[in-house]
């Protein structure tokens, strides 16, 4: 049967589900190329056809890792009208992708600032600032915040949301829910852009 999806090419996609489902379940150090090619039912050289390397499967993790994220962050920011609901939205959508996937998380960073990260890679991985940026440079637009340096905030944001990421997959929270703390966050975060 995998013979058959490996001809069909389907054995890239099936090497990926499973790397993503060992790392996410066991860690970064519990994927072994030679394992995986195991896993899925094919020899270590037809898996060697679709990655070269681990670098270069870590690489495809990565890039897979940031598009659910990304689309998670979009489908979050699409069901709230204002600023601040949709600026919420996105916070704890990127923070529930780290509470559930925080290997994941963790191998995306890494690989993003690897220096062998692909084109599509370091593309995907921007993504989500830049519908930062875009966020708050429509509420200046529609007054819904005070003018300021765009940048500037997009990173305040990401720095005080991916705080609360790591402090609750760190298990640093100290029994407060992370959601509850997201919430501080942010609202913390939305003060200083409506203050005068």
């Amino acid at each position: 049967m995998t013979e058959r999806a490996y001809h069909h090419g389907n054995l890239r996609q099936e090497l990926l589900t499973r790397a993503w489902e060992t790392i996410d379940a066991d860690g970064l150090d519990a994927l072994s190329l030679r394992q995986l090619a195991r896993d899925v039912g094919v020899s270590h050289g037809a898996s060697a056809r679709h990655f070269a390397d681990r670098t270069a499967l870590l690489d495809a993790i990565a890039v897979t890792g940031f598009e659910r994220m990304n689309a998670a962050l979009e489908a979050a920011v699409a069901t709230e009208p204002g600023f601040d609901g949709r600026l919420r939205a996105a916070g704890l959508a990127y923070i529930g992708f780290a509470v559930e996937h925080p290997a994941i998380l963790d191998l995306m960073y890494k690989a993003k600032h690897h220096a062998d990260a692909s084109p599509r890679l370091l593309e995907v991985s921007r993504a989500s600032m830049a519908a930062v940026v875009a966020l708050i440079t429509e509420a200046q637009a529609k007054g819904e915040i005070r003018e300021g340096d765009v940048e500037r905030q997009a990173l305040v944001v990401f720095a005080a949301v991916h705080g609360v990421a790591a402090l609750a997959t760190d298990d640093l929270l100290d029994g407060v829910a992370w959601q509850d703390a997201a919430d501080a966050t942010i609202a913390v975060v939305l003060g200083a852009f409506t203050a005068a």
